[in-house]
């Protein structure tokens, strides 16, 4: 047992609707872990940069960090750019438009709530959004449509509009356990050895697996 190769564009043999995403990213503000994928079947993967990731313009201070084995379905949506000017009367991004709106005020000074930081082994269902500032913890799960606004912690799933955790997937002492075994950090063959492990709730095995030398 291997494992698809990480550094491949399409994983699935003969299929060209996921992609592992860290090898077609070209932004310098995006960055992706190994085996994340990205599955769209409308538009095409290739396009994440495109429709997926919103307004990542020149001017945006905001990165947007992915760790390894994310699944993320299609319509998932990030977005980098921070709010208009709020404290003026008028909202408007006049700058932008150039043609002397630039001297308005800086671009570069919009407000930005900080970079989008998602852990490992999180999945994104089907058209969720994510705002910037918001932090994912490892093992998390957004449910279809939800719209994230607020930082989530590891092994929660959130739904809803704004989305609130609606459940915790394990009990505190286990996702402590978790947290520390960290099995997505292992080498890959070590991942292989232990896969029916990770695929499975016996978390005594797979601490013990962890502790191996």
């Amino acid at each position: 047992m291997t494992g698809p190769n990480p550094n491949t564009l399409y994983p699935i043999q003969d299929y060209d609707k996921v992609i592992f995403l860290k090898n077609h990213i070209q932004a310098k503000n995006i960055h992706i872990g190994d085996y994340t994928y990205f599955d769209d079947r409308r538009y095409g993967p290739e396009k994440f940069e495109d429709y997926n990731v919103l307004y990542n313009y020149d001017f945006s201070k905001v990165k947007l960090v992915i760790g390894k084995f994310c699944a993320i379905a299609a319509e998932t949506r990030f977005i980098m750019t921070g709010d208009h000017k709020l404290d003026a009367i008028s909202t408007y991004p006049f700058p932008i438009f150039g043609n002397g709106w630039e001297e308005a005020f800086d671009i570069y000074d919009l407000p930005v709530k900080g970079d989008i930081i998602v852990g490992n082994d999180v999945w994104f269902g089907y058209d969720s959004l994510i705002k910037n500032g918001v932090t994912i913890g490892n093992g998390a799960i957004i449910a279809t449509r939800a719209v994230v606004v607020k930082d989530v912690p590891p092994y929660a799933i959130v739904a809803g509009n704004p989305a609130k955790v609606v459940k915790m997937r394990f009990d505190d002492k286990t996702i402590e356990r978790l947290q520390h075994i960290s099995w997505w950090d292992w080498d890959i063959s070590k991942i292989n050895q232990h896969l029916k492990l990770i695929c499975n709730l016996d978390i005594d095995q797979l601490e013990s697996a962890a502790n191996e030398s």
